[in-house]
């Protein structure tokens, strides 16, 4: 598949790696739909790139936001071709800690948005890509989602990101036998430890044990370095059912 001329939905796609994503997808000739809570951010990325981009307020985890911002998307570029999910959410919580247990609808809310809501708009938009003409390798479509290394060595209190990312993981190759005779692949990208806002945000304190633990290079990845992965999974049409850690070589202590 070539990424020209195609239309991509991008979760998350106001900000950090989701806005790269776009940015690479708009500057390789594609049509881009941003599906973000945050609407006047995603606006405001339109209003930067252009013609080429639409954004809507999207909740990944209701279907019925879902399936509207679809259907917008289908109005307004009349396909989907590629879907990358990268919205995501984290919490930092011990299972048991010094005010008990950890609450239960915690954990739940954050299994919600990454692990549900990843699947939530994977199934909504290869529902989409089974009408689109069959290219030469009869491909409809490709659906690129985002875990996390916290998958494979997640940390001391992030029971519930693992918990999330480690599903996202799991649910790669069995979307990919799924959709197979559809059509579409499916991949994830496992991101280490990346300079998105937030992180920048972080005290030193924070940030230079995890560049640290990262082999190399030795520093944070770039969310560009991200977004030209998602390409290249786009454009290559043999790559399915994997995930892909991009990290540096990181292999995270327990703290």
């Amino acid at each position: 598949m070539q990424v020209q001329g195609k239309v991509a939905i991008v979760t998350g796609g106001a900000s950090g790696l989701g806005l790269a994503t776009v940015e690479a997808l708009v500057q390789k000739g594609a049509q881009v739909a941003i599906f973000d809570l945050n609407l006047a951010q995603g606006e405001a990325v339109v209003a930067r790139l252009g013609d080429a981009v639409r954004a809507f307020s999207v909740n990944v985890a209701d279907e019925a936001s879902v399936q509207t911002a679809i259907e917008q998307t289908l109005a307004a570029f009349g396909h989907i071709d590629i879907c990358v999910n990268c919205a995501g959410i984290g919490s930092a919580s011990r299972t048991v800690g010094k005010n008990g247990a950890m609450p239960l609808d915690a954990f739940s809310k954050v299994i919600q948005v990454n692990l549900i809501g990843t699947f939530n708009v994977t199934r909504l938009a290869a529902a989409a890509m089974q009408h689109n003409a069959a290219d030469a390798d009869h491909g409809r479509g490709v659906i690129i989602n985002t875990a996390s290394v916290a998958a494979f060595d997640g940390q001391i209190g992030q029971v519930a990101y693992s918990a999330s990312k480690g599903g996202v993981v799991g649910m790669t190759l069995p979307l990919a036998r799924d959709l197979a005779t559809l059509g579409i692949r499916v991949n994830t990208i496992a991101p280490g430890i990346f300079n998105t806002p937030l992180l920048q945000a972080s005290p030193d304190t924070v940030k230079l044990p995890l560049i640290e633990m990262t082999q190399f290079p030795k520093r944070l990845g770039f969310p560009a370095e991200y977004a030209q992965l998602v390409v290249h999974i786009a454009e290559n049409s043999f790559m399915n059912g994997e995930t892909i850690r991009l990290d540096g070589a990181i292999r995270m202590a327990p703290r």
